[in-house]
């Protein structure tokens, strides 16, 4: 399939590993000129041909700078992906085993730098029809699984992306958002991030986790999903061959959900 992508450009955040990692080195091989934005950049995420952008993007500034960056680098912006998540601060617990500071700096990253990025890069934007994709989660559907603060943090982000399809789809902009389910990244497979917390926690050993993550989530595929996965679908839902989809939360969790 001809996704008519070849010369388009692209602002990709959360960039230099994971989904992210893997939704620039899909579009590259579109023909997209990426801008990769990550609070450190990785060797993998310079070995892309990507413009590396070093930002916090938990930060009002570190958001302005790097839209600013993308219009020096690009000329424009016709594509937005909006992947930057608190993988690395997501913690176990619950409601009352979180303070405020986690809250906001949840919010934050998950949130509002999707709503300061996607404010900043509009204009051009809707002067070149582009379009938008959050990734959310389906924790976003599935709050009482936690954890609390993540959850409610992409569940306003998956309405935000029906918002904004609304408002600006009359103005030619296409919206929507991906919603993975467990994913092979670092949340997950770093034995110093949430996946080896989850594993301490419950007595066992990382490996052992990993193997019982698809029994614990009820995946029907019975695997974990793989970044590339997530990214090609987000790089189908960026091109001209998506062109009529907008405003839909599109689950990607090997069949985690089983609502209608």
């Amino acid at each position: 399939m001809d996704l008519r992508l070849t010369g388009k450009t692209a602002v990709v955040t959360g960039a230099s590993r994971g989904i992210g990692l893997a939704t620039v080195r899909a579009l590259a091989a579109e023909g997209v000129r990426v801008v990769g934005a990550a609070r450190t950049v990785t060797p993998e995420l310079v070995e892309t041909g990507a413009v590396p952008v070093p930002v916090d993007l938990g930060t009002p500034e570190g958001n302005a700078e790097l839209v600013e960056r993308a219009l020096a680098e690009l000329g424009g912006i016709d594509l937005l992906v909006n992947n930057v998540g608190a993988g690395d601060d997501v913690r176990l617990g619950g409601f009352l085993d979180i303070d405020d500071e986690h809250w906001i700096r949840t919010f934050e990253l998950n949130l509002f730098s999707a709503i300061r990025v996607t404010r900043a890069a509009l204009p051009s934007l809707i002067e070149r029809g582009g379009a938008v994709v959050n990734v959310s989660s389906v924790n976003s559907r599935l709050p009482a699984a936690g954890p609390v603060a993540y959850s409610a943090a992409k569940a306003a982000l998956t309405a935000l992306g029906k918002s904004l399809a609304e408002e600006f789809g009359p103005q030619g902009v296409r919206v929507n958002t991906v919603s993975p389910g467990v994913v092979r990244t670092a949340i997950w497979e770093d034995p110093d991030g949430f996946g080896g917390k989850v594993a301490a926690a419950s007595g066992i050993g990382h490996q052992e986790l990993l193997d019982r993550v698809p029994g614990m989530f009820g995946i029907t595929t019975g695997r974990i999903t793989e970044p590339a996965e997530v990214a090609a679908l987000i790089t189908f839902l960026l091109s001209d061959a998506a062109g009529n989809i907008t405003g839909a939360d599109h689950v990607i969790d090997g069949g985690t959900l089983k609502t209608v």
